[in-house]
């Protein structure tokens, strides 16, 4: 069956895929970005401004949507720089961005999808929502932050009929990586962990996975609660359960 689709961050990457794709498989896509000029070309049936940041742009956007059964909450950024040194100001932009921008959004559409007693939620994770990378740790506490709110979301809305998903991707080939804004000096004294990240982040995966792994999950009548986008999220997302609580996870690839 078709369902009625609402997308925040769908300008470029993995949102930008997913609206793509959930068209593509028939359903009604409510595309929205903070410039909904950069939807234009979307295959969709709604392009929306929404700021997640911003409520009265959040209540416009869901008023003008009509009625979602599904959420597909993606818009997110990320950044590059040591916890010692980081702009505190940089880790609140993420915050608000990546965790507390997806809550404004659930915060909108919940009450409808209770009172039906149906809906669907999915927030777009990572593998940094279960385990933590040097250099991307804001990022990677914003996505922790993301899960727990998603966890417990399943069990205060399951009773209503509302199913709760996260999906983990691993390295994306969205090109995120190499927007990510950079607070690292040449001189930096953890600037050799920089030389790490690629070994440590993985083997990419296109957009295109990731959106599949989404439909597949909003299509799937009972959906996880947590779901690998791809083989290397679920090979590091194993190793991560598997490995021993009494060091940090892949400290040995450091090396330090």
């Amino acid at each position: 069956m078709s369902s009625s689709v609402l997308i925040t961050g769908a300008s470029r990457g993995i949102g930008r895929a997913i609206a793509v794709e959930l068209a593509g498989r028939g359903h009604r896509v409510v595309a929205t970005a903070r410039r909904p000029e950069t939807l234009a070309d979307l295959p969709v049936d709604r392009r929306l401004r929404l700021d997640v940041t911003d409520q009265e742009s959040v209540d416009e956007a869901v008023r003008a949507a009509g009625d979602i059964d599904v959420l597909v909450s993606n818009a997110g950024d990320t950044i590059r720089a040591p916890l010692e040194s980081v702009p505190l100001a940089e880790v609140e932009r993420l915050f608000q961005l990546n965790t507390l921008g997806a809550l404004r959004v659930t915060q909108a559409v919940l009450p409808a999808m209770r009172e039906r007693r149906a809906g669907r939620l999915v927030f777009v994770s990572s593998i940094q929502g279960r385990l933590v990378l040097p250099l991307i740790g804001p990022y990677g506490a914003s996505k922790w932050a993301l899960e727990a709110l998603a966890e417990t979301l399943a069990l205060e809305t399951g009773h209503f009929g509302v199913r709760v998903s996260v999906v983990q991707p691993g390295a994306v080939s969205s090109g995120g990586a190499e927007r990510a804004r950079v607070f690292l000096g040449e001189d930096d004294p953890y600037a050799p962990l920089a030389a790490a990240l690629p070994v440590l982040r993985g083997e990419l995966v296109t957009p295109e996975e990731v959106a599949a792994t989404v439909a597949d999950t909003i299509e799937h009548p009972e959906p996880p609660l947590r779901v690998p986008a791809g083989a290397p999220a679920e090979r590091i997302l194993r190793a991560r359960k598997e490995a021993p609580e009494d060091a940090p996870f892949l400290a040995a690839e450091i090396g330090w």
